[in-house]
């Protein structure tokens, strides 16, 4: 059933990353299974107010100060009239906030459930418990989950953080990993179009395996790196191992890519090492660019101290490029064995793990040529899109508790601030009773911010009425049939327009508890 959702982030698009691409990705996704989606994020040098992208994906670069990283400084309510305008503009019903370090997520949550909307929320990144900046980031991570419908993470080793870190019901997360377009990440080796006329048949859905390609023991392998430099990214490690690396393997050279305040560092090392002539620095590259820069190389090294998924390997591998990675957070969950060699974050076992690729390499015993082939198989945007809007189905109403969670003990997990199936209730005592949870101290002070975006809210119904708010015109949307359509097309329509009359008479029932 078609739902208008609002993507909330300060990360995306110019800015490349893998937060930007997921969210872009799975927007176009949800368009193309009929739902209306649109991108909220802060306005970037360029690009303000709103702007059209491929699909009728309409974003809306919203003019806030941005203080560290492309994050917007955190204001709680300021955000509040322009969102709520947004929201009532374009319909939205269901509200989805990205990134754990994004202040217009954790805003556009709490003005959601306010004003009466479904809520996601998907975590992208891992967060130690020991440091001052990770004990605030997980306190105000659980100020906002203590009152959303549904998480999604990106791993399993995500999950497993994400809920200890906000005190979680495991029920209520699900992971629904990253995907990469396999077609934008081909090796040299394959060609972009099969046929001669340039036109893919239907029934070549087979793309055939080229040949193997074989290095000589005096081959040049060249080791690609592309990340944002920066601490957490492994960039000190990296600068580390790569005198160690070359200096043990006279035939191997560097392509590094990315931009951050590491750079400098690592120009320092190339410099004090006089390794000009074998690392070559890019500096930052666009992301559809990427591609290019990695079928140069033979190996991708990925040294990072922390990482929920990884979706950058993935591009790597689908490239046919052999991945020398740490074995930290999510990413063992990537990628099958014979396409990695994993290391412990230390630099002595980085360059062991590197060597030993290299080795392979030489040997010819890595069939990288098959790896596109086999990432093709594995991630698919189009089943990340299902699997969220399975998510959306279970928060609205439509799947039943039993649908929505297999296995799940029916009674089990109800109570009257929850609801069914772990929905959040809308009435303000029942979003206090969670709120006070939170902390002897913390815990007042959620209650107090939950009262005063409530009377903000109030104060705007009355200082500018919904009448008075312009509806804003749909994208026309093209017709897409899944499966054999003329049957599930008629009866389609019925079911949509029951559901959507439910998901009505269901929010006017939650409003008046309030």
């Amino acid at each position: 059933m078609p739902y208008n959702i609002a993507m909330i982030s300060d990360f995306f698009f110019p800015q490349p990353g893998g937060v930007e691409s997921h969210i872009y990705q799975l927007s176009t996704k949800l368009i193309d299974r009929g739902h209306k989606v649109i991108i909220v994020t802060h306005a970037y040098q360029g690009r303000t107010g709103v702007r059209y992208l491929t699909n009728g994906l309409k974003v809306y670069h919203v003019p806030f100060f941005v203080v560290y990283r492309e994050t917007t400084f955190p204001t709680v309510f300021s955000f509040f009239p322009i969102f709520r305008n947004i929201v009532i503009r374009e319909q939205i019903e269901i509200v989805h906030g990205h990134a754990s370090l994004s202040s217009l997520c954790h805003e556009a949550i709490l003005h959601a459930r306010t004003m009466g909307l479904r809520t996601v929320f998907t975590d992208h990144s891992l967060f130690g418990f020991a440091d001052a900046a990770s004990i605030l980031t997980n306190k105000l991570l659980k100020f906002t989950l203590s009152d959303v419908d549904h998480v999604i993470c990106v791993s399993h080793t995500c999950k497993e953080n994400t809920v200890l870190r906000a005190s979680l019901d495991p029920l209520m997360v699900s992971v629904i990993p990253n995907a990469v377009v396999a077609e934008n990440f081909r090796p040299l080796s394959l060609p972009t179009t099969t046929p001669s006329d340039g036109l893919t048949s239907p029934s070549s859905t087979h793309t055939p395996v080229p040949a193997p390609h074989h290095l000589g023991p005096n081959s040049t392998i060249t080791i690609v790196v592309i990340s944002r430099l920066f601490y957490n990214k492994g960039t000190d490690l990296l600068i580390a191992a790569i005198p160690r690396i070359l200096a043990s393997h006279p035939k191997v050279r560097f392509i590094i890519a990315g931009t951050g305040p590491k750079a400098i560092d690592l120009e320092q090392m190339i410099e004090r090492n006089v390794l000009q002539d074998r690392v070559e620095l890019l500096g930052p590259v666009r992301h559809e660019e990427v591609r290019d820069v990695m079928v140069r190389g033979h190996i991708y090294l990925h040294p990072s101290l922390t990482e929920a998924f990884g979706t950058v390997i993935v591009e790597a591998a689908s490239c046919g490029l052999y991945v020398v990675c740490t074995r930290v957070g999510g990413i063992p969950e990537v990628l099958p064995a014979h396409m990695t060699t994993f290391a412990k974050p230390e630099e002595d076992d980085l360059v062991a793990a590197t060597g030993k690729a290299i080795a392979l390499l030489r040997a010819n015993k890595i069939r990288t040529e098959k790896f596109h082939e086999q990432v093709k198989l594995m991630y698919s945007w189009t089943d990340v899109a299902e699997r969220t809007e399975r998510v959306y189905d279970g928060i609205s109403g439509v799947l039943s508790e039993e649908e929505f969670y297999v296995g799940f003990r029916s009674g089990a997990g109800w109570s009257a601030t929850r609801g069914r199936a772990g929905v959040q209730s809308f009435a303000l005592i029942d979003r206090l009773k969670r709120y006070y949870g939170c902390g002897i101290w913390a815990g007042k002070l959620f209650c107090l911010c939950v009262i005063v975006d409530y009377l903000l809210f109030v104060f705007l119904e009355l200082w500018a009425p919904r009448a008075s708010i312009d509806i804003a015109r749909n994208w026309p949307k093209k017709v897409v049939l899944h499966g054999s359509a003329k049957h599930e097309e008629s009866g389609s329509g019925v079911a949509r327009k029951r559901s959507a009359r439910h998901r009505e008479k269901r929010r006017d029932v939650e409003t008046d508890n309030f």
